[in-house]
């Protein structure tokens, strides 16, 4: 058996290097050349046309959708001020973030802005009340603010036919009609029509006269001194003459009666 298989085994080497002999000792095969005729060759003779770019034709990429690159906007001279005062504030109360002293920066701006409307409001709305408020239409305040605080509170020691005298030889229609008025109401007060005080209000006036034909002249003549006196228009002779007769006949009337 054992002579059997080594027999086999010789025979099976031996085609082995038989096999590896004849490989290494083969020529490779040879190759022949191809002719082609005109025939066979085939030529492309259809035109080509070149294309050209036009000239402008980079100014069909200029649209913001071609620009991949982009670069922060510049920061505008307040937008330097709000950063450099925001650091300032950051480094004064120890904010934990640039976003946080820069919130604080807006908030801070808005209500100062706010406080200074609220506050040139006040001024305003002090003028007027006061009756300062000349200023604004470039008048003079002055006088009329002294007939305001001390004429009012000695009106009833006040000579109205007197000063209605020399306002008129001046030309100061307006301030006639007011003394008109407070003599008005001089009178009214003197014959208990109503209560004279100098923070009563024309309304206040109106609701204590009883009588249906006096609330009706006061609430005219009432009308005439806030439209002459306090809106300030300039009146012609003749609706001052108007004006003026009818306060002389509410004045005797009220004081007849």
């Amino acid at each position: 058996m054992n002579r059997f298989l080594i027999i086999l085994y010789f025979l099976f080497f031996s085609g082995i290097m038989n096999a590896q002999d004849s490989l290494a000792t083969a020529e490779p095969p040879k190759v022949t050349s191809v002719k082609y005729t005109e025939k066979d060759i085939q030529v492309d003779s259809s035109t080509v046309q070149a294309k050209n770019f036009s000239k402008n034709f980079k100014k069909k990429y200029t649209d913001p959708d071609f620009v991949y690159e982009r670069k922060a906007p510049e920061k505008s001279f307040w937008q330097r001020f709000l950063i450099w005062l925001a650091s300032l504030f950051r480094n004064l109360f120890h904010f934990e973030s640039s976003q946080s002293s820069l919130n604080f920066v807006a908030l801070l701006l808005k209500t100062l802005a706010v406080l200074i409307i609220v506050f040139v409001i006040y001024l305003i709305a002090k003028a007027l009340i006061n009756k300062e408020g000349q200023w604004i239409f470039g008048k003079n305040s002055n006088k009329r603010n002294i007939y305001y605080s001390d004429i009012e509170k000695n009106i009833h020691l006040l000579d109205f036919e007197k000063l209605i005298k020399e306002s008129l030889q001046t030309g100061e229609r307006r301030i006639v009609i007011r003394y008109y008025y407070l003599w008005l109401l001089k009178v009214m007060a003197q014959n208990h029509y109503i209560e004279w005080d100098i923070e009563k209000t024309n309304s206040d006036y109106l609701y204590e006269l009883q009588r249906p034909a006096h609330k009706e002249e006061f609430t005219y003549l009432s009308y005439l001194y806030n439209y002459i006196w306090y809106g300030e228009f300039e009146i012609d002779e003749t609706s001052f003459i108007k004006a003026e007769n009818r306060f002389k006949n509410a004045i005797k009337t009220f004081s007849n009666e």
